[in-house]
């Protein structure tokens, strides 16, 4: 009986073949971080996070966060050559540039739970994506629901309450599974957040892409108002906003709209209801804007920390 056996073809050294660049190549997705398009191309190609970041050059604590907010010429020279995307695509995912950059969460890898984590994530929106990604929008403090979803973002794993560290992964695992205990972070439980809180966060988001695409300097001031929110109720006067965690947030924002903001929404249908939202967000009703921002400005007081 002749035993079974396998045809052995001679080929080419597989790094030879591949030497030149890295085997996968990985497309960035709507509005993604740059960091999770890094930890996913990391993945793709059979690496964890954490010694990628060593084939980087980098070191181990949140690399990949700090390279949201400056991407040297030289990291992105590599990651253009290793991975065949344009140099102008990888460098857009950075925030460097971003007018919005002041409303984002400040990269904390260990606090306590009452303080702002770095990042924050809709579980529905990972659960729905066909390779999970963490969105640019997730990082603003002024961003408390999914537009998507209409349930309210998490900041931390609901199993061991710590923040999320995508970055840390000493395995090979995707993203969305937490980097401290395995939990899947798309089937956590999703937090509810009031209808007016949720409609008043949309306002503050069409303001600031209307003073964006107006390139007003005007955004710079606004910004500064939003994030004075918790002096504005007297919740924290001495922080701002982007140093409390999504719960708090939640409530800063929920409080804020029971206070002034019913007018916008008040018996209205939802194709009413649309429109306004379309009003707010119009270069020719800058009325209505203005009106959101002298109440927060008035209502501001000097105690920051």
């Amino acid at each position: 009986m002749i035993a079974a056996g396998y045809d052995v073809e001679i080929r080419e050294r597989y790094t030879d073949i591949v030497s030149n660049r890295w085997p996968i190549s990985v497309t960035p997705l709507p509005d993604e971080l740059l960091s999770s398009w890094i930890h996913r191309l990391a993945f793709a190609n059979g690496i964890a996070s954490r010694p990628f970041a060593g084939i980087l050059g980098l070191g181990n604590r949140m690399w990949s966060p700090f390279l949201d907010l400056q991407l040297p010429h030289r990291i992105a020279a590599l990651l253009c050559d290793q991975s065949g995307i344009p140099y102008t695509a990888i460098s857009a995912l950075s925030v460097t540039d971003w007018a919005l950059t002041p409303l984002m969460l400040p990269l904390r890898e260990n606090t306590h739970r009452s303080r702002s984590a770095w990042i924050q994530y809709c579980p529905l929106c990972l659960a729905d994506d066909k390779t999970p990604y963490f969105r640019r929008q997730w990082r603003l403090a002024s961003r408390i629901s999914c537009f998507v979803h209409g349930s309210g973002l998490r900041d931390r794993c609901p199993t061991c309450h710590r923040a999320i560290a995508p970055f840390d992964h000493r395995e090979l695992l995707p993203q969305h599974f937490c980097a401290r205990c395995g939990f899947d972070l798309r089937t956590a439980a999703k937090p509810s957040v009031k209808l007016m809180a949720r409609r008043l966060e949309r306002v503050i988001a069409d303001i600031c892409r209307v003073e964006q695409a107006k390139g007003s300097g005007a955004i710079v001031n606004f910004i500064a108002r939003v994030l004075r929110i918790p002096a504005t109720l007297d919740i924290s006067p001495s922080r701002t906003l982007k140093s409390l965690s999504t719960p708090a947030r939640i409530r800063c924002l929920e409080r804020l709209a029971e206070q002034r903001f019913d007018w916008l929404m008040a018996d209205r249908s939802p194709a009413i209801a649309y429109q306004h939202w379309m009003i707010l967000a119009a270069d020719s009703h800058e009325a209505l804007i203005t009106q959101l921002a002298d109440y927060l400005e008035r209502h501001q007081t000097p105690r920051l920390a």
